[in-house]
């Protein structure tokens, strides 16, 4: 879901590492230690909670988080709770980071002082206000001025224990005066309509007597401020709650007589700043917060088409797509949208069996065939981790679930023993636990995506031919990918490929460790490992795995998941879990309302249908086959003035349902479109609103069986376990050749009139017009200069995003301006742009990949085999980095500009905060510096 801004579309995503808070305030009592958790929110509404680190001050999360941000915010901020004997929760503080600032600490582990929390400060919402300075004639011809103030509407108040009854207090304040006004109170709705006008008197005729009529000094109006103070009407006995303020000064009504503009929801100073900024402790986080602005798809044609047909360039490192592959600093950088893009055209088979059997042709040693960090092995990594976490979560999760909550100890490591295990106990609980795993996955063979089989099979073809005397590199070749860098992670750490809701205990991480240890080292295929191991009780353990039936079974797994064409419908009939958790749904078939008809109940969707139950592992109360679903579309909030609503559209009626927060409710939906893209039945066109009293709110039709109003959103890709927007990976390619021009320039080492490796044909005319373009300034997004045409608006739009600062570069039908530039009237500007600084485009869990694969990436030093000269010379030693359950990953600081953004007016914010940098100028100044 993208914010739409006037042909262009933004995705925002943020992914955040809660690391850990230290030197919080002790508990006022004699055990002085807390249960703290930590939560994320957007603006206020809460998008995502921490586990409960019990009985510290200094609690450790080490979680991580994504999601893409389906709304405007204006701040991330986090929370950190201390819950009490009595379950309930308390705050402790805060770290309120603005969206401006978010580029500040882009992809750094930063420690924030946690701020003390007002209910004052806990501001969010606009209003949209109207002044007009009106002249007024008395009845005796004498002239005087009259204020009137009109509140509009406002839009995305908080909502205050689980109900917003909002009102509008409306104060003319002086140095002398203060004179307040009410607006009515608006039930339920977070998004009210006042339309109310107030009228202040701002001077006084000259006749009047101050005595009898005014007890204050005359004074100018300039001096003068409207204050709009925003409240939540309550029940209980500590009065209405505070929902935010603003202040305008008459200053504004110098130039003309009328104002009219949104203004932001500002915290009231309560004078509660003297307390030590210290004195809460604080919270490490690490955030990247990216911005993707997407065009039109007619305008990454000629890029895309170019990078789809790379598979057939000969040789293939002559190839677009492997040319970004060797600009990018690092191989992932690359590797995520380029596989994004082909699975979501259907080339990644042929564009990695290419790079794949390329590299095969350079490898010497069978031994250290793609054991090193090359754009292929990448490619693949990123390909399993899209194409299969679903088969990973169906292998895994269940036994995973089971050892986590048996709790049994397996350490084998004599001098780690406790007081009362035995060794030979925990030996044998380790043994089964490693049969179980083991089983479960060399039985998986026909729930293996096909897109992985047709991988592996080309890996196998390329090195049995490459190399014919080794019988074993056909297999070594495949289990290098899917036992360690697939399976083996995933078992070390559960949490980052969402197998455990959070990270294990030490206890259960441990026992993870041993048993990815030695399903990895089974899967490696050798004949004896035990000597190899570092450790000698791990050389002990292994023995019970030295039998033939170990090495049979994987060989004939491997055989399976690497067949050609490959096609099991098995894979495709058996359910499959894609998503359940609590929600509100509102009851189906009742002619009466109120909030006793919401309840809430446990949902479970897989690819045969959606149910929901009381309780997780109940009967289900209802069940939706997924070829009844019509549409899955959101549900307008006036219609129960309640947030984050969507419907499930049936032949007979719709399912109402209420998500946590915005991202969960997008979550949803999206999914519940993309399992039921492929119905015959669906709908083209829907009612946004509910039928409520006899009639549908949106068009006011009187049948429940009337057409829907509104046009159902595009569709989704069908393949359930992806969402792939090709023009937003396309858009991300564009940006990584636009960062990385300077190293390309070299690379080529030719005269730039021979430069035709990224041309297509019929770009000349393209280039031509953009480069005119170019040369125009745009003072914001949305806004095209005067005699622009609508197309030129478009290419003028083309931005890239460092945090939330956007940089106008080339527009991305121009693909030959890559390497050519033409002659900038702006080269006399003193503009600085570091194309290194460019944001990387983060994928959805890229880090948490990497973490677990650093973790197992050295694993074959186990077993005596040589690794490439390309390994990373840094990573760690396999049997230090396994104790560890997580990585943290190198970080680099990132310069950016600065943002001022005005903390009042949104329209003052959409012009202030845009810096218009053509590329060719940003070129010549980075030459010259």
């Amino acid at each position: 879901m993208a914010v739409e801004e006037e042909g262009l579309r933004v995705f925002q995503s943020v992914k955040i590492k809660i690391g850990e808070a230290k030197n919080l305030p002790s508990y006022p009592g004699p055990n002085k230690m807390r249960d703290c958790y930590c939560t994320v929110n957007l603006d206020q509404e809460e998008v995502f909670r921490t586990k409960i680190v019990e009985k510290s001050l200094c609690p450790f999360y080490g979680e991580d988080f994504y999601c893409e941000i389906p709304r405007r915010f204006r701040q991330l901020a986090f929370y950190i709770f201390d819950r009490d004997v009595f379950r309930r929760a308390s705050i402790i503080g805060k770290v309120a980071i603005q969206k401006e600032d978010l580029p500040k600490y882009h992809n750094r582990d930063t420690w924030f002082q946690l701020q003390h929390v007002d209910a004052d400060s806990e501001v969010q919402g606009k209003v949209h206000l109207e002044l007009r300075l009106n002249e007024v004639i008395t009845d005796t011809g004498i002239v005087c001025h009259k204020l009137a103030t009109r509140i509009l509407e406002c839009q995305g108040l908080p909502i205050v224990n689980g109900q917003c009854d909002p009102y509008a207090t409306v104060t003319l304040a002086g140095p002398y005066r203060s004179e307040a006004k009410k607006t009515k109170v608006k039930k339920k709705t977070n998004n009210p309509q006042f339309d109310e006008v107030f009228y202040f008197e701002v001077t006084r005729p000259s006749s009047y007597s101050r005595k009898s009529h005014f007890d204050f000094e005359e004074e100018d109006v300039d001096k003068l401020e409207i204050r709009v103070d925003l409240w939540n009407a309550s029940n209980l006995k500590f009065g209405d709650e505070f929902l935010g303020e603003l202040r305008v000064p008459l200053q504004v009504l110098r130039q003309s007589s009328s104002h009219k503009a949104w203004y932001f929801l500002q915290p009231r100073d309560n004078g509660s700043k003297n307390l030590k900024p210290g004195d809460l402790g604080s919270l490490r986080l690490n955030v990247v917060y990216t911005e993707d602005h997407v065009f039109s798809s007619d305008s990454y044609s000629p890029l895309r088409d170019l990078l789809l047909k790379s598979a057939d360039v000969e040789p293939v490192s002559a190839s677009a797509a492997h040319v970004l592959g060797e600009v990018c600093r690092e191989k992932q950088e690359a590797a995520i949208p380029l596989v994004r893009l082909f699975l979501h055209y259907g080339r990644v088979v042929p564009f990695i069996s290419a790079i794949a059997s390329a590299e095969v042709q350079r490898t010497q040693d069978p031994n250290t065939i793609f054991r090193g960090n090359s754009l292929t092995s990448k490619c693949i990594d990123e390909t399993m981790k899209l194409a299969g976490m679903q088969y990973l979560h169906v292998t895994l999760k269940p036994t995973i679930e089971e050892i986590c909550q048996s709790h049994k100890p397996c350490e084998i490591d004599p001098v780690k023993l406790k007081d009362g295990e035995s060794l030979e106990s925990n030996m044998e609980t380790l043994r089964q636990y490693v049969d179980r795993v083991f089983n479960v996955i060399t039985k998986s063979g026909v729930s293996c995506p096909t897109v992985m089989c047709d991988i592996f099979f080309s890996l196998r073809e390329a090195a049995a031919k490459r190399f014919q005397d080794d019988l074993d590199v056909r297999y070594t070749a495949v289990s290098s990918f899917i036992f360690l860098r697939f399976f083996a992670p995933a078992i070390l750490s559960p949490n980052l490929f969402q197998l455990t809701p959070h990270h294990t205990d030490p206890q259960t991480s441990r026992t993870l460790t041993l048993i990815s240890k030695t399903i990895q080292t089974l899967g490696s295929l050798s004949k004896s490992k035990s000597a190899s191991f570092k450790e000698s009780y791990m050389a002990t353990f292994y023995e019970f795995f030295n039998e033939q039936k170990y090495a049979d079974a994987v060989k004939n797994f491997l055989d399976l998941i690497s067949s050609s064409g490959r096609r099991d419908p098995k894979s495709v009939e058996q359910p499959l879990l894609l998503k359940e958790g609590f929600m509100i749904k509102r009851a189906q078939g009742r002619k009466r309302f109120g909030m006793k008809n919401f309840k809430k109940r446990w949902f479970r969707l897989t690819n045969h249908e959606f149910t929901y139950q009381r309780n997780k592992g109940d009967p289900p109360l209802c069940s939706i086959p997924i070829e009844n679903i019509l549409a899955v579309e959101p549900l307008e909030e006036e219609s129960f003035k309640m947030k984050n609503m969507f419907q499930v559209i049936q032949p007979e009626r719709a399912l109402y349902i209420q998500a946590n927060n915005c991202v969960e409710a997008k979550a949803w939906i999206d999914v519940l479109t993309k399992v039921s893209q492929c119905n015959q039945k669906r709908l083209t066109v829907y009612h946004p609103s509910a039928y409520l009293n006899g009639h549908w709110l949106c068009c006011r039709a009187s049948s429940d069986t009337a057409t829907g109003c509104s046009p159902c959103t595009s569709g989704l890709p069908a393949n359930i376990q992806l969402d792939i927007d090709g023009d937003r990976e396309t858009e991300r390619i564009y940006s990584l050749f636009n960062s990385y021009m300077s190293k390309l320039e070299k690379m080529q080492g030719v005269p730039e009139s021979h430069v035709l490796l990224l041309r297509p044909e019929g770009v000349s005319r393209m280039e031509k017009d953009a480069t005119a373009a170019h040369r125009r300034h745009r003072p914001g997004p949305g806004a095209p200069p005067s005699g622009a045409k609508a197309s030129e608006a478009a290419e003028l739009q083309r931005s890239r995003s460092v945090g939330g600062l956007l940089q106008k570069g080339d527009p991305p039908s121009c693909i030959k301006k890559l390497y050519r530039e033409s002659e900038s009237e702006d080269q006399g500007k003193d503009l600085k742009c570091d194309p290194e600084e460019v944001t990387s485009h983060a994928d959805l869990k890229e880090h948490k990949w990497e973490e677990s694969q650093h973790i197992l990436g050295k694993a074959d030093r186990e077993s005596g085999t040589a690794e490439p000269e390309e390994q990373d010379p840094e990573s760690p030693q396999l049997e230090d980095l396994l104790e560890e359950e997580v990585a943290t990953c190198a970080t680099r600081e990132e310069k950016r500009s600065q943002m001022d953004v005005g903390d009042l007016s949104e329209d003052e914010t959409r012009t202030s905060w845009v810096c218009c940098i053509p590329y060719s100028t940003r070129k010549k100044v980075k030459q010259s510096v």
